[in-house]
């Protein structure tokens, strides 16, 4: 990259101007704009230098890109200042030598004062935020052709949904069918009904329940609940089995390593004797 600094004469003494001009890449040929203040402190975005500066100085004129005050924006801000004060006083004189401050609201945080003291106290809430977020129609199939692996690298394979559980809206298959099923669990603390209207079939995009999966509705019966159990039990039934296989592995091999230091050490005993 090649670096350019100068000092820059539309800020106060000390401040300077560094220009980066990019040699590589996509953005080849392009520059970046930095201002340095007299102790060294670097600066990226007029916002930001704005906020160093404060009120001791107006940049509403200042352009970032070429150090320089616009002279066009310089007067129609005092053209408005004038007009704003001619107004304000209504003929009294301006008494006042201080440089024009920007009247403008800041645009970052400013620290507020929290009072809870005060009786007539009340939180304000703002309805339009309680309001749920829209969400866009059949955003699962964004997940389609993506598949998980597992630490190996192999291919995990996909989960059988019941035969109960059929999609709702195009090009609907059963790996969307269960992304959209796996996210309502997940995002949601309402029951899982599917869609409940009779027309989401004839036309999705327009009666489609998106706080719903995109299933048509289902019942889940006692039988199962039942099935479900048996598996969980069955699943837990092997685990149980599989760690105790392991501890049991870990205590042989353990008992044999010490048998073999034993051993070792009668040896090295009788040799000791000869």
């Amino acid at each position: 990259m090649d670096r350019k600094r100068w000092e820059c004469s539309a800020l106060p003494k000390g401040w300077k101007r560094e220009e980066v001009t990019r040699k590589s890449g996509l953005s080849a040929g392009k520059s970046d704009v930095y201002y340095f203040s007299p102790t060294g402190k670097k600066f990226r975005s007029k916002p930001q230098l704005a906020r160093y500066l404060g009120n001791s100085m107006d940049l509403s004129s200042f352009d970032f890109r070429t150090g320089k005050m616009l002279m066009s924006k310089l007067n129609k801000n005092r053209q408005r200042l004038r007009y704003d004060n001619n107004n304000q006083t209504k003929g009294k004189p301006d008494l006042n030598t201080s440089l024009p401050v920007r009247q403008t609201a800041s645009i970052f945080k400013q620290p507020v004062t929290k009072v809870t003291n005060h009786p007539s106290n009340k939180v304000k809430t703002d309805p339009q935020k309680a309001v749920d977020q829209p969400r866009q129609l059949f955003w699962e199939k964004k997940l389609s052709g993506l598949n998980a692996y597992d630490i190996a690298e192999e291919l995990v394979k996909t989960m059988e949904l019941p035969k109960g559980l059929q999609g709702v809206g195009p090009g609907c298959t059963d790996k969307t069918l269960l992304s959209a099923i796996a996210s309502a669990l997940h995002t949601s603390a309402a029951p899982i009904t599917g869609q409940l209207s009779a027309a989401v079939e004839k036309n999705p995009g327009v009666w489609l329940n998106t706080a719903q999966p995109l299933c048509k509705a289902f019942i889940v019966t006692d039988e199962d609940i039942r099935k479900q159990e048996e598996l969980v039990y069955n699943v837990r039934k092997r685990l149980e089995e599989a760690l105790m296989a392991d501890m049991l592995a870990h205590v042989e091999e353990a008992s044999s390593g010490g048998e073999a230091l034993k051993e070792e050490g009668n040896c090295h005993d009788d040799k000791d004797d000869v």
